[in-house]
């Protein structure tokens, strides 16, 4: 299927060159307005918490009580008890519209001592502003933040939809940044790596295709589900680096067919049933598990699952059909404008270094794979002392509005008018009556005896429906404050009545639970997918089991130099952050959803050829020798090209996009040289021949039904399941006689 496709494209090649060209040009103006349907906010809640649920209540009854943006004013030369500085603040008050705000609070309309810092200098306006969703605040928000301005005063702005807005701002000019930064690093590799300007060129063209259309893909699935606004920058850049490396993977097969003399047509052929079906594999295995990311009801990893299978399997498109068409048109020229650079190293076979370890590695497998399999476990360990939370302003830079507020408030004022939470309590009767206020009043004593509760109290009742707002000074983000919505939750309501809590700490809350509830599941999708794929391609059920518990360790070990680095701090100066203490929950779903796929991607390529010399020698030391000698300097290099375009993450004013670019370049990393170059090897050589091992039933249905590599039933002759008739002993000292024995 491959093979015709590709064949298909090249014959038709300036069709397709055509029309790709128009769809850059037309999918890319279409698709520049994908940002529009992004929405305003990232969507991390649970929409089927508790807390989702009082906010549902809240907006269609009694409303909300909590200030979604905090003006700060400050002057260096004025107090507000002079009348200059409150003309000023109320002259700004005055040009916004009535209608665009819920409620608006100053220190001069309250009289309330909380609006003022300990020297006067600083006051605030609280206010709340319309609109059911965090998307529409934000909309609101943007109409009238510039009327706050007055000569004088230094004005910043806080509170959750100032945050939102700001993260919206940062993140569209770290796309920009990102792909500036990306673009020619990436040319500079693919010289580098081919020594050709135009078998460098092939991959990148395929990758601006790629990066152009994925934002028409998002737009489509725009129009269906609703995206969050981080999902532009995670997945445009994803379907950039995957294009990309699936190109390089097809030209490097292109080159090395035409090497051996074959002709420009059956070069193709070839190459996209070989490194096509690669890619094909590789592509649906990364579209799958990031799929698996949609069992999260949170909006911002569903929104991440769709938008993301639509761009990997664009980028599986672009390869599958873009790239033939390149490579008839470069034909033999492929090796032309040949850049003069310097060699590196001693010469020798391509890969002959990696060969000398993969044997040096087997000569003590246990000893390696003890020794690797600790030090990855060791790396993991700052992970169990992680901090979990959500983002908010913590994970915008130094000096961003929203922090300094944020620090203020706590520095400065007596009060913070964002650290709420509210309590919906529905009674069994009216709850203005007075048999209702008594009981919530000696619900409100059980509330205030809540440790980390500073007050509670009614602030509205409607019908039945009784709304408690309760201040705290505790960190909004820190596991303390949770422990306080776990209490809280647990005090006994008034006889009848029902409570349910909301505002950020409950929301956190329910986030993590929610996270902690269904990463089982995900990690249950990802192994599935893992094991078939793998069983898919080389009929034995160890080796999904091995790649499995490999890939998990060195995702362990991945994640935890990412809270070592961001939860402690290391290195944070030369990245360029101020560690806050927090990691992001929602960063292992997408890192796991995103190494799992591309790991899957190099052990498919790598035990491809490890099978493709043990059919033809039957000897399993030397084909895992081979297969490591002719698969690392192209894993290593496609490696590199993915971890420079999702490294550009590294460069992101916002935390949290730095955390995941950090994750998945130190993920790509240790998948690329740790495990296959030596943990692989060594693990190899412990199973010997049983690696291909299967049960008979699954051997006779793989034989019948299985997809290996094309060619390998052109090999020497075989047992069951492409396993050799002749084979000498393993690391186990048993026969692969005596495994295809086991296997029947």
């Amino acid at each position: 299927m491959f093979e015709k496709l590709g064949r298909w494209s090249a014959t038709h090649r300036r069709w397709v060159v055509v029309g790709t060209v128009l769809f850059i040009l037309l999918g890319g103006l279409w698709g520049s307005g994908a940002g529009n349907l992004l929405g305003g906010g990232a969507g991390l809640d649970d929409p089927t918490s508790e807390s989702s649920h009082a906010d549902e209540i809240l907006e269609t009854t009694l409303g909300r009580h909590v200030a979604d943006v905090v003006v700060m004013y400050e002057s260096a030369d004025m107090t507000v008890d002079d009348p200059r500085y409150r003309e000023r603040v109320e002259n700004a008050v005055a040009k916004v519209p009535r209608d665009s705000y819920t409620w608006l609070e100053t220190f001069w309309s309250t009289g309330s001592p909380d609006f003022v810092s300990a020297d006067r200098h600083k006051t605030y306006i609280a206010m709340q502003l319309p609109g059911q969703i965090e998307e529409k605040r934000v909309v609101v928000w943007r109409e009238i933040e510039n009327l706050f301005e007055q000569p004088g005063l230094e004005v910043r702005f806080g509170g959750l939809v100032a945050v939102n807005d700001q993260f919206n701002e940062i993140t569209e000019e770290d796309l920009g940044r990102a792909e500036l930064i990306s673009f020619p690093l990436l040319l500079i590799l693919l010289i580098v790596i081919f020594r050709s300007a135009i078998a460098a060129a092939l991959p990148l063209a395929v990758g601006v295709v790629v990066s152009v259309g994925s934002l028409a893909v998002l737009r489509v699935v725009g129009n269906f589900t609703d995206l969050s606004t981080f999902s532009i920058n995670l997945v445009v850049l994803l379907g950039l680096g995957l294009a990309i490396d699936y190109a390089l993977l097809i030209v490097n097969r292109f080159r090395d067919e035409l090497a051996v003399g074959r002709s420009v047509d059956d070069a193709i052929g070839i190459t996209m049933s070989t490194a096509g079906r690669t890619v094909a594999v590789s592509g649906i295995t990364v579209a799958v598990t990031l799929g698996g990311l949609v069992i999260f009801p949170s909006r911002f990893l569903t929104s991440l699952g769709y938008s993301g299978v639509s761009v990997v399997l664009f980028a599986v498109l672009g390869a599958l059909i873009v790239m033939p068409a390149l490579l008839r048109f470069a034909g033999l020229r492929i090796n032309s404008l040949r850049i003069p650079l310097p060699s590196f190293g001693k010469g020798g076979e391509p890969g002959a270094r990696w060969y000398k370890v993969a044997h040096a590695v087997m000569r003590r497998p246990v000893l390696a794979a003890s020794s690797i399999g600790l030090a990855l476990v060791l790396l993991g360990l700052p992970l169990l002392g992680a901090t979990w939370t959500r983002p908010a302003d913590w994970a915008l830079p130094a000096g961003t509005d929203s922090r300094v507020v944020s620090a203020e408030l706590d520095r400065d004022f007596p009060l913070d008018p964002t650290k709420v939470i509210t309590a919906v309590v529905d009674m069994p009767s009216d709850a203005a009556s007075p048999q209702s206020q008594q009981a919530l009043s000696a619900y409100l004593d059980r509330l205030r005896a809540v440790d980390g509760v500073d007050s509670a109290t009614v602030t509205g009742t409607a019908g039945e429906l009784a709304r408690v707002t309760l201040g705290y000074s505790l960190d909004s983000m820190d596991a303390p404050i949770r422990e306080v919505v776990r209490e809280l939750r647990a005090v006994e309501p008034p006889a009848g009545a029902t409570a349910s809590f909301t505002n950020r700490p409950a929301a956190v809350a329910d986030l993590l639970d929610m996270l902690t509830e269904r990463l089982p599941w995900m990690l249950l999708i990802v192994t599935l997918v893992s094991f078939a794929v793998l069983f898919l391609a080389f009929g034995s059920v160890l080796l999904p089991l091995k790649s499995v518990l490999m890939n998990l360790l060195s995702l362990f070990a991945a994640f935890g130099i990412v809270a070592l680095i961001f939860q402690y701090g290391f290195l944070s100066g030369p990245l360029n952050f101020v560690p806050a203490g927090y990691m992001d929950a929602n960063m292992p779903m997408m890192i796991m959803a995103i190494a799992f796929g591309l790991a899957m991607d190099y052990e498919v390529f790598l035990l491809a050829r490890i099978r493709e010399h043990y059919l033809r020698s039957g000897d399993p030391v030397e084909s895992v020798a081979f297969g490591v000698r002719h698969t690392a300097r192209l894993i290593t290099s496609a490696a590199l090209l993915l971890a420079v375009v999702l490294g550009a993450f590294v460069f992101s004013g916002i935390t949290i996009v730095k955390m995941i670019g950090v994750g998945l370049v130190v993920a790509i990393f240790l998948d690329a040289t740790i495990v296959r170059g030596l943990l692989v090897p060594a693990t190899m050589r412990l199973l010997g021949n049983m690696a291909w091992w299967a049960p008979a039933p699954l051997a006779r249905w793989w034989d019948k039904y299985g997809i290996p590599e094309p060619g390998a039933d052109a090999a020497p002759e075989t047992g069951g399941a492409g396993r050799p008739s002749a084979e000498p002993a393993n690391a186990l000292g048993t026969t692969a006689a005596t495994s295809t024995a086991l296997s029947r």
